[in-house]
Order: structure tokens, then C-alpha cells, then sequence
């Protein structure tokens, strides 16, 4: 006989019932209804977030670190370098010539000495001059004089002692106050201890018992009686509410409460799945709608627009510019020179001055003079000591 023809489904689950199976494909559908527009909520918000750390965040992140690095870390540390630094070492130095300083010479030249010289080694020749002499002095009187004086004071003493106080005292106790405490506790023990015991053993042991018992007796009887109404109020709560809801829990709640989870469960997922074809639809969409015209227009219009005013327009520009300063500077050059050349003249003009000097042939190159201590071989030197009129001329 093949047992295989009769086996439960692979998901098959224990408990399972016609209230399961009717109500599991419309919770799924109910809660794909309402978890899709969550998830597709949930994945734009994920994509926003990642194109925003992406574009936006990271790029402010580091615009922020390198102005934070460039206007306070920079600046700081060039502050420390240069201001902080002196400025701690200077008020180091003027703190310990203030607070430190002073107190280490006071105790190193002051208290130092007038502690060791003042007191340490007065005392040490006290003690090694007078006091260990008559510390010795001392000792032999008290141990040849006064110790075997003591010793015979102390044994008549103590006889004395003994005789007056301690043999009156042993012989009051011992036949006065003995005897009398001993007499009183036989009197005690006939007239007290024995009806005591006896009215304990014979009438209060009896009655005692018997009142333990009876209470016994009605502890017992209330118990039972307890046990059998707790017994039945168990049985009654167990059957009338235990029950019902145990069996509620089991067929109904669990089971609806497993399809719930699950349902939510799949219905995340194929909600995953819808929103990743809606987005792969809206960017494919997107890309055909706007990326690819953008792309066709940046190459084709704005490619070939930027191209023409970059070589057209501001290649010129930028060198028509560039000349346009370097004749600028030559003119203010050309400029500042006349000036100087002018004011020159007006200054010979006012004050005087030797006038301009002949044109002629340049002189020797190799020969040496004051400015220079070069000297070219079978050439003859010049004469060390100029004459005043060449010296105002090399001033003018």
C-alpha cells in the first residue's frame, strides 16, 4: 500500500482550518492595498535621501570642513604659533618669577637654614649633652634607690590591705551572706517553684491540649471548606472563562493573527517589487523624456555655441586684453619715467648741478677702480684716488 498518495502539503500547518483558508487571500490583498503606497512612500524617500547625501550633503560636508579648515584651523594655529606660544612661555616665565621663584629661595636660603641651624641642631646638643647625662642619672637612682624601696612599700601594703579589707569581706560572704542566700532559695523552692510546677503539670498542660485540639479541629474544618470553594471556583472560572478564551486564542486569534503577519510580510515584498518596476518605469520614462533631449541639445547646440564663443569671441577678447595691459603698463612706465626725468631737471634747475656729461668713448672694461676689485692681466689699473669732479659726476 503506498503511504505517499495520503501526505499533507509541504506548507500544511497544524491548527490550520476553513477559517484560515477563507480569510487568507482577501487579508493579503487588503494588506497589499494598504502596505503598497507605504513602500513606494518608503523607497522615495530612500532614494531622495541617497541623491541628497549624494549631491547635496557630501559636497556641503566637505565645502564645510575646508572652510572650517581654511578659516578657523588655519588662522588658529598660525595664532598659536605666533601669539599663544610667546605669550604662554612669556607668562610662564613671569609666573614663576612671581609665585614660584621667591618661595624656593625663601625656603632654600631662609626657612632651610634657620630651621637646621635655629632648632635642628640646638636640640640634637641638648639631647646629646644634658638630657642622655641626666636620662642616666636618672635611671640608676630609680633602679639602685627607689625600686627595692618600692618593692618593700608595696608588700606592706599589701598585707595591710589584705589584713583590713579582704579577710573581713571573704569571711562575711562565706558564712553570713552564703549561708542566708542558700536558706531563702530552699524557702523559695517549697513555697513558690513547687505549686507552680504542679499547677502547670496538672491543670494548665491539660487545658492547654485540649484548647490546641479544639482549634485543631476548626482549622482543619476551614480549610476543607476553603479547599472545596476554591476547588469549585477554580472549576467554574476554568470552564466558564478559561475555556472560551483559550479556545477563542487557539481558532481564532492565532490563526488571524499568523495570516496578519504573514500577509504583511509578502505584501512588503511584492510591494518592494511594484515600486522598483514603477521606478525603474518613471526613471526609464524620465531618461527618454528629459535626459536624452537635454543630452542631444548640450551636444548639439550647446557644444558647438560654446565652442564658437570660446574661440571666437573670448580667445580674442582675453588677447586683445592681455595687450591691451602690457601697452597700458608701458604707457604708465614710459609715464613714470618722463616724470622722474622731469623732476630731475627742475631739481638741477633750482639747486645746480654739473651738467650733462659729453658723449664719448667707452672706457676700458678690465681695469680696476674703487667699486671693483677685478683686474684683467696687461691691462694698467686705474688710479684709486678720483678726482672731486668725478665723484660729483658719479653722484649726479
Amino acid at each position: 500500500m503506498d503511504h505517499g498518495k495520503h501526505r499533507a502539503p509541504a506548507e500544511y500547518e497544524a491548527g490550520e482550518g476553513c477559517l484560515t483558508t477563507l480569510i487568507r487571500i482577501p487579508v493579503r490583498i487588503v494588506v497589499l492595498v494598504v502596505v503598497l503606497p507605504v513602500r513606494m512612500v518608503w523607497d522615495a524617500l530612500v532614494v531622495a535621501a541617497r541623491a541628497a547625501r549624494r549631491s547635496l550633503l557630501r559636497p556641503l560636508g566637505r565645502c564645510l570642513s575646508w572652510l572650517f579648515g581654511t578659516l578657523v584651523v588655519v588662522p588658529a594655529g598660525r595664532l598659536y604659533a605666533s601669539v599663544l606660544t610667546p605669550l604662554g612661555h612669556v607668562l610662564r616665565w613671569v609666573a614663576g618669577a612671581v609665585f614660584v621663584w621667591p618661595w624656593v629661595a625663601l625656603w632654600r636660603y631662609v626657612l632651610v637654614p634657620g630651621a637646621r641651624y635655629g632648632l635642628v641642631v640646638p636640640v640634637v646638643w641638648l639631647y646629646g649633652a644634658v638630657l642622655t647625662p641626666l636620662g642616666h642619672v636618672l635611671r640608676w637612682v630609680y633602679r639602685e634607690l627607689l625600686a627595692p624601696a618600692g618593692r618593700g612599700i608595696r608588700t606592706a601594703v599589701g598585707l595591710l590591705l589584705t589584713a583590713v579589707l579582704v579577710l573581713p569581706v571573704t569571711g562575711l560572704w562565706r558564712y553570713v551572706v552564703v549561708p542566708l542566700a542558700l536558706a531563702a532559695a530552699r524557702l523559695a523552692e517549697h513555697l513558690v517553684v513547687r505549686p507552680l510546677g504542679w499547677l502547670y503539670r496538672g491543670v494548665l498542660t491539660p487545658l492547654g491540649h485540649g484548647v490546641a485540639r479544639l482549634l485543631d479541629g476548626l482549622a482543619r474544618g476551614i480549610a476543607a471548606a476553603g479547599a472545596g470553594l476554591w476547588a469549585a471556583v477554580v472549576w467554574l472560572v476554568g470552564t466558564l472563562l478559561v475555556a472560551p478564551v483559550r479556545w477563542l486564542y487557539r481558532r481564532v486569534l492565532h490563526p488571524v493573527g499568523r495570516e496578519i503577519a504573514a500577509a504583511v510580510g509578502i505584501a512588503w515584498q511584492v510591494a518592494g517589487y511594484i515600486s522598483r518596476a514603477v521606478g525603474r518605469a518613471v526613471a526609464w520614462l524620465a531618461r527618454h523624456l528629459v535626459g536624452a533631449p537635454v543630452a542631444w541639445a548640450y551636444r548639439t547646440v550647446c557644444t558647438p555655441v560654446g565652442h564658437f564663443l570660446r574661440d571666437r569671441i573670448r580667445a580674442p577678447a582675453a588677447r586683445a586684453a592681455v595687450e591691451a595691459g602690457r601697452a597700458a603698463r608701458s604707457a604708465l612706465r614710459s609715464a613714470r619715467e618722463t616724470v622722474r626725468q622731469a623732476r630731475r631737471d627742475a631739481w638741477r634747475a633750482l639747486v645746480g648741478g654739473p651738467g650733462t656729461a659729453e658723449p664719448r668713448e667707452p672706457g676700458r672694461p678690465g681695469t680696476r677702480t674703487l667699486g671693483s676689485t677685478t683686474t684683467v692681466p696687461s691691462v694698467a689699473p686705474e688710479p684709486e684716488i678720483s678726482s672731486p669732479g668725478g665723484k660729483r659726476a658719479e653722484r649726479g
